[in-house]
């Protein structure tokens, strides 16, 4: 499913459609997915009149939410279309920031193995189980901006019907 998952991504109609409709700010911020497999994904964000701050930089809360969308388009991946539905919650976020953000800043995620593990383990015991994925942050001369840890909380869905 994930192969599907990645159509949907790729797609630059229904991938700008999802940003407008669930998230529009990081469409607005023009925070895009340039990179993703069942491994690694990398999201992108610019530095622009949507995204700056008054100190000539990308503002923290883009480069956040660039972030966590390489973490949480990679455990999407994972839980696109699964039966039993997963659900995905983020529970806690840090953040940690090297250097001003001033041009194209990429994230990137390489925990896809262990958020689809943690998933499966989920499904498996029926538990809300958690998993902190990594995403580090570099610029166009590969000097590390920011790096963040995103924990995320996985749950096998229940149905809410009766079933006898």
């Amino acid at each position: 499913m994930f192969e599907k998952f990645v159509k949907v991504i790729h797609s630059p109609i229904l991938f700008r459609l999802f940003l407008i409709t669930k998230l529009p700010s990081a469409y607005f911020s023009g925070v895009r997915v340039k990179y993703i497999d069942p491994e690694k994904c990398t999201v992108t964000v610019p530095f622009k009149w949507f995204s700056k701050n008054p100190f000539r930089s990308t503002y923290f809360a883009c480069l956040s939410m660039a972030a966590e969308m390489s973490t949480g388009v990679l455990a999407m991946g994972h839980t696109y279309k699964l039966d039993p539905p997963v659900s995905m919650l983020v529970t806690k976020v840090t953040g940690e920031f090297f250097k001003k953000a001033t041009g194209v800043t990429a994230f990137t995620c390489n925990d896809g193995g262990k958020l689809n593990a943690i998933i499966q383990e989920a499904i498996t015991t029926g538990e809300s189980i958690s998993q902190v994925a990594s995403s580090v942050g570099k610029n166009k001369d590969d000097e590390t901006v920011a790096e963040f840890l995103i924990t995320w909380s996985f749950r096998m869905k229940t149905s809410s019907r009766f079933n006898p």
